[in-house]
């Protein structure tokens, strides 16, 4: 029968009595991690306690025993984790089970939950354990653990014994690496997430559990000392996996506690809490700004213990494997130093690196220039990273090191890789301390997905790619400008260091470049060079800036940046690496469209700085005539354009190409003057997302509802071109992009033609603006929106700024207030940077003239924005 719940509320109140006592001991001891095993401990006696006296009270017979197995059978029970426990019977114990027993196991697990324990049991006969075991390993794993709670101690041991003769640790090891193979590929085989799992990810917790298991399946420890005794590890690692062990115990133990449930992920809405638990803080007493969030304190703390565990656990497991089956590796000498090891290299002696420091960069630039090397042994793995104290200042002052470096930089092939390995075994930030301040960095600038040093690495990588024949089809115009550069590594150490100012306070790119500029004077990089590279840094943000923000059509503007840039070779390199970086930020930051701008930029600026200046005259001559041969080759009526062309100016010439003339001749020509909206779209040209044309009478409110009905039509705009003809249409052009249907664009055209024609003939009041959710990454660190108004250079036009949080159908919000104010848009360019957008606008109308009104504008823009 099961207890009364009279009987059960003492003991569940008394639980959750103790159990709050130990959560508040956690939440007082700030960012130290002493005794936070000790209360992992803690709360799995206080539930062995309880599950005891529930034991006792089912009365259930003493031939039974109840098990604590997982992290509980670990006696490691984590404030929200579920308390895992299996009933074990005796062997013929199953008919009991299903017959007299089963009421009173029944009544004991719901016990268990009536009393306050979040359970998770299996009820099983020793012989069934084994055979469940032998065809699953995480049961197999999860018995490893398995610890005597209460009932007959003799069939524990009983089980114990039968287990431990069926266990074969070397199927176990091979099933448990594969496993963690496929953990790591599932959070793509980095410790750097956003959103790490502390539990699962590459470096977190499992990581280490993994090597205790395969330990104790081997007979070779069941703790950290214990493999040290066996010499499995040095007493160092065990103090340094202690460590850090710990820390992400206490991580994991306020993660729970701070959400309330069992969460192991360091998802953005936690994060700060969690940091704040740790004492942490983004303002000081003063109310001053933090150089660094809370949150970003703490992520960093988190990727510094992931990545030591990263490393650790992987050389213990290979240590593990090779005493467990002892490699027939054939020694290949390298040199009087190394060994290539079956394809790894090799130290010589477990202290080489201490006796030969310059030994470390060699081991780099041989992995790059020894054909066959694909990777480091354990042994190297091991005294590579008890090796870091020896590189100190006086190591990277050494003259023969800075010329491993270059060297290692200037390599053919394998640079991606090379520092890719040196930033996993802590070489490259213990030889550039600047890169060192930068790794396991967050950005929480809703635009970069990774860490600071794994975006500069994914942007070298980037870079590299370009000089690879084998992936010229990816970017073959990057490819074609990198097969005319004669010093690659040029470019690689501009990637290297373009973000390494970041996190410091102030312009992160002046600071990458006095940092490149003592780094090529330190390692005797030429003048010329070294200007270029700097040139590079300091500017590495200025080609995009450009092209997504300012009018592209205006020679003014091309002048200023060919000044700016100076020559074709820098041009050429700047063109490169802005490439590079902006696809080394996030997967869903680059496009086709802001491509096909960057392109038009360095082509039009490399006509300027080749000598011939912006001439508009020429300009427009030139895109009319190359517009006829299109006509022509589409057999148009001849002079069909005449009628619509005689209706725009040279303006709208600047801001269209040749293509696109042709397009608008093709299709808007005949309905010039017909008193009718006529909306065309087509594939857009840069490859993705459609090109949407509207010619239709103006209207102060048309920008605004053709900016509604794409949002309510679930696209993205990307750019749009307006322009006002002299009979009084409009001809607007957007470059848009759909959530969803991408591809299906023969329905998207029909579609978009029909029905946006319609809701701009049908008119009426603009509607309202749905309510839409924003991420959660948006909400965790919201933008301040920015508005800036300012006249042009010619103060003809005024230009409008907005700096602020993406959100579907942010930009109809725009259009509402300009449209109200009668102001017209001519230009609108939309740069989504992750989930920032920064859009820049040409506007003009009479309202501008007052400053009362300018002021009104922008705070009813700030108020859109902020809603």
């Amino acid at each position: 029968m099961p207890l009364p719940l009279s009987d059960l509320q003492p003991l569940r109140d008394a639980y959750r009595q103790d159990k709050a006592v130990l959560l508040a001991s956690l939440q007082s001891t700030g960012a130290s991690t002493r005794g936070v095993r000790t209360l992992l401990g803690k709360l799995s006696a206080l539930a062995d306690r309880l599950l005891r006296t529930l034991w006792q009270r089912a009365g259930l017979p003493d031939t039974m025993a109840l098990l604590a197995v997982g992290g509980y059978g670990r006696a490691q029970l984590f404030p929200h984790s579920d308390v895992d426990v299996l009933v074990l019977l005796p062997d013929g114990g199953e008919a009991a089970c299903d017959g007299p027993l089963k009421p009173a196991i029944e009544a004991f697990i719901g016990s268990c939950w009536d009393a306050g324990l979040e359970i998770g049991s299996s009820v099983r006969t020793v012989a069934e354990c084994l055979t469940e075991a032998a065809a699953d390993v995480t049961v197999q794993t999860s018995l490893l653990e398995a610890r005597r709670i209460v009932g007959s101690a003799a069939l524990v041991a009983d089980f114990h014994q039968r287990y431990d003769a069926a266990m074969d640790p070397e199927a176990f090891l091979v099933a448990k690496t594969l496993e963690l193979r496929q953990r790591h590929t599932k959070y793509e085989n980095t410790p750097y997430a956003l959103e790490p799992n502390c539990k699962e990810s590459p470096g977190g917790l499992r990581d280490l559990q993994t090597v205790l298991w395969v330990a104790r399946a081997a007979g070779l420890g069941r703790n950290w000392k214990e493999l040290a005794a066996h010499g499995l590890a040095t007493e160092f690692e065990v103090r340094q996996i202690e460590r850090n062990e710990a820390l992400l115990f206490l991580i994991r133990a306020r993660l729970h506690a701070v959400a309330g449930r069992h969460e192991d992920r360091l998802v953005f809405d936690l994060q700060t809490a969690v940091a704040e638990s740790f004492g942490y803080r983004t303002q000081n007493a003063e109310g001053h700004r933090m150089r660094l969030r809370a949150s970003e304190t703490l992520m960093r703390r988190y990727y510094w213990a992931a990545k030591a565990v990263s490393q650790l656990s992987q050389i213990l497991l290979l240590n593990i494997e090779e005493r467990l089956e002892p490699p027939a590796h054939e020694l290949r000498p390298i040199n009087e130093r190394f060994f290539d090891k079956s394809g790894l290299i090799e130290v010589s002696d477990d202290d080489l690196y201490h006796r030969q420091p310059h030994a470390i960069l060699e081991t780099f630039l041989l992995y790059e220039t020894e054909e066959g090397l694909k990777g480091l042994s354990v042994r190297t793995l091991r005294a590579l990273y008890n090796a870091r104290g020896v590189m100190d200042s006086a190591f990277r002052r050494d003259p023969v090191n800075r010329q491993q470096f270059l060297r290692i930089l200037q390599q053919p092939v394998g640079i991606t890789h090379a520092m890719r390995l040196m930033n996993q075994t802590s070489v490259l930030g213990r030889y550039l301390w600047s890169f060192r301040r930068i790794v396991g960095q967050m950005q929480h600038d809703l635009f970069h997905v990774y860490t600071v040093d794994q975006h500069i690495l994914m942007v070298l990588r980037n870079v590299r790619r370009f000089f690879m024949p084998e992936h010229a089809h990816e970017y073959p115009f990057c490819s074609q400008l990198a097969g005319g550069w004669d010093k690659p590594w040029l470019l690689y150490l501009a990637a290297l260091f373009h973000d390494i100012g970041k996190g410091r306070g102030g312009d992160h790119s002046r600071i990458g470049a006095e940092e490149v500029r003592h780094f090529c004077r330190q390692h005797g990089v030429g003048a010329e060079d070294a200007a270029l590279v700097e040139f590079l840094v300091a500017e590495h943000l200025a080609m995009s800036q450009v092209a997504q923000k300012q009018d592209l059509s205006d020679p003014d503007v091309i002048a200023a940046f060919a000044r700016r840039v100076g020559s074709e070779r820098r041009l050429t390199a700047l063109y490169l690496l802005t490439v590079a970086d902006i696809r080394g930020t996030s997967p869903k930051v680059w496009n086709a469209w802001k491509g096909k701008l960057l392109e038009d930029l360095y082509r039009a600026t490399l006509r300027t700085l080749g000598g011939r200046a912006p001439d508009a005259a020429a300009e427009v001559e030139a895109r009319k005539r190359e517009a006829l041969v299109l006509l022509a080759l589409s057999a148009q009526p001849f002079e069909g354009h005449k009628k619509l062309w005689d209706t725009l100016d040279v303006g709208y010439f600047m801001r269209h190409e040749a293509a696109d003339i042709a397009w608008h001749a093709r299709h808007l020509a005949r309905h010039v003057g017909g008193g009718r909206s006529v909306v065309r779209a087509r594939q857009s040209l840069a490859g993705e997302g459609l090109q949407v044309a509207v010619y239709a009478p103006d209207q102060p409110d048309l920008f605004a509802r053709i900016c509604g009905y794409f949002d309510r039509a679930g696209f993205s705009i990307l750019d749009a071109r307006v322009h006002t003809a002299s009979n009084g249409y409009a001809l607007d052009t957007f470059q848009i992009v759909a959530s969803e249907q991408a591809g299906h664009y023969r329905e998207l055209t029909h579609m978009v033609e029909s029905e946006l024609t319609r809701t701009i003939e049908e008119g009426g009041a603009l509607p309202e603006p749905g309510r839409k959710r924003v991420s959660r990454r948006v909400k965790s660190f919201p933008i301040t929106p920015r508005i800036a108004l300012r006249p042009d250079e010619k103060a003809q036009r005024w230009i409008l700024h907005i700096s602020a949080s993406d959100r579907a159908g942010l930009l109809y919000l725009v259009a509402r207030v300009l449209s109200r104010h009668h102001l017209s848009v001519q230009l609108a360019k939309v740069s989504t940077l992750g989930e920032r957008v920064e859009d820049t606008f040409l506007v003009q109308g009479p309202e501008l003239q007052h400053n009362a009104r300018q002021i009104q504008i922008e705070t009813e823009l700030l108020e859109a924005l902020s809603e």
